[in-house]
């Protein structure tokens, strides 16, 4: 707040609703038969990035969109080339004498979250202009343009060198991480390769106690709302109030199309108060290296053979307890865990590790623009 008083130099500010500002135009239906790969301009449809390419634009380049349907409704976006915007897409363009054409798009990326909340629509999600032509931005300055405009680009000067910061060093950590996980999928699968190591192999059955019988689905519409996670066949659904488990436990995925396109672990430990539906299979075992151990082979494996159904794929019970598992001695297990923990924290952690670097320099980058755009503002405006 200090910065923003500095920088206003003691000047008034004027809250003015964006439909004061900017005129919101929708974009144009497209036929698909024109989007190819070879086209010389990316078509915009409303997503977080182009659905295509096209011979033909109808906006000009550094232009400030917003998704107007579907999933991605309320995303912000800016193009810097000549593009064609389809149908389900809104296109800002702003009154340049009042406010600078990236500075509009820097307030409209600061209120994205609050325009992804006003979706409305049973079916499709949807965005109406007004949420967005409601919003209210302040202008610095407002009797001299010419000095508005000027601490407009002082402002977008900050926060675009920002922006570069951010995603210049976004982008080093996310190859670091690229590298980090091939590392870390190497050594994994050398560490639990024993086709050619002395170790005995038992079924999964004999290795662990399954507790699939004490499951109980809850349809969304009968679950409680509390902080006791509940979960189905990739992880947490939703949270609930009560609890069926109360431990350390292994969740193997029981069903769904992630069994076969593995885009997230098919096997993931849980622990404390839990409550798991019956699109997870419920794994117990005596100590933490081995239920561990098991996880990390069960996510390394090719698990098509134990897999039934083409259309809806199924990993049942009998399948699973027949899954061969290396057992070597309790010690090894614990070094191999040991070994792979720390590999995970660095690839996967959200708490530790390179993620959290990740999300840490996004979290700063919008804490520095909060500051940048945090102009004093009156009781009666509102965000």
């Amino acid at each position: 707040m200090n910065f923003m008083y500095k920088l206003l130099g003691g000047v008034a500010v004027e809250w003015k609703a964006l439909g004061d500002v900017i005129k919101l135009e929708k974009g144009r239906q497209l036929n698909k038969e024109l989007l190819s790969e070879n086209g010389l301009y990316p078509a915009y449809n409303g997503g977080i990035s182009h659905s295509g390419f096209t011979d033909t634009y109808n906006y000009t380049e550094n232009t400030t969109i917003v998704s107007q349907g579907g999933a991605s409704a309320g995303f912000v976006n800016f193009v810097t080339s000549k593009f064609y915007a389809n149908a389900h897409c809104y296109v800002v363009l702003p009154k340049t004498e009042v406010v600078k054409n990236r500075y509009v798009y820097h307030l409209l990326k600061l209120n994205q979250e609050k325009l992804t909340n006003k979706q409305h629509g049973a079916g499709i999600p949807a965005l109406r202009p007004s949420e967005i032509l409601d919003i209210h931005i302040a202008i610095p300055c407002p009797h001299n343009p010419e000095k508005s405009l000027e601490i407009q680009t002082e402002i977008v000067r900050i926060l675009d060198a920002f922006t570069e910061l951010t995603a210049e060093l976004t982008a080093e950590l996310t190859a670091e991480l690229t590298a980090r996980k091939k590392q870390y999928n190497y050594y994994r699968d050398q560490l639990l390769n024993f086709e050619q190591r002395e170790a005995e192999w038992k079924t999964l059955g004999d290795l662990a106690e399954n507790l699939d019988s004490m499951r109980k689905p809850i349809t969304s519409s009968l679950r409680e709302p509390g902080d006791i996670p509940y979960y189905g066949a990739s992880g947490i659904v939703d949270y609930v109030k009560d609890y069926i488990f109360d431990e350390d436990l292994l969740l193997v995925s029981e069903d769904g199309a992630n069994l076969l396109a593995r885009n997230t672990p098919i096997a993931f430990s849980v622990s404390g108060k839990s409550w798991v539906n019956n699109h997870a299979h419920v794994l117990k075992f005596e100590t933490y290296a081995e239920r561990r151990f098991v996880e990390y082979y069960l996510n390394s494996i090719d698990l098509t053979p134990y897999i039934s159904g083409a259309a809806q794929p199924k990993l049942n019970k009998k399948s699973l307890e027949s899954i061969s598992i290396p057992n070597p001695s309790p010690k090894e297990k614990e070094r191999i865990v040991s070994i792979l923990d720390k590999f995970d924290a660095l690839t996967n952690s959200i708490t530790e590790g390179l993620p959290r670097e990740i999300a840490l320099r996004q979290k700063q980058y919008a804490y520095y623009r909060d500051l940048l755009l945090s102009f004093p503002r009156p009781e009666e405006v509102e965000a």
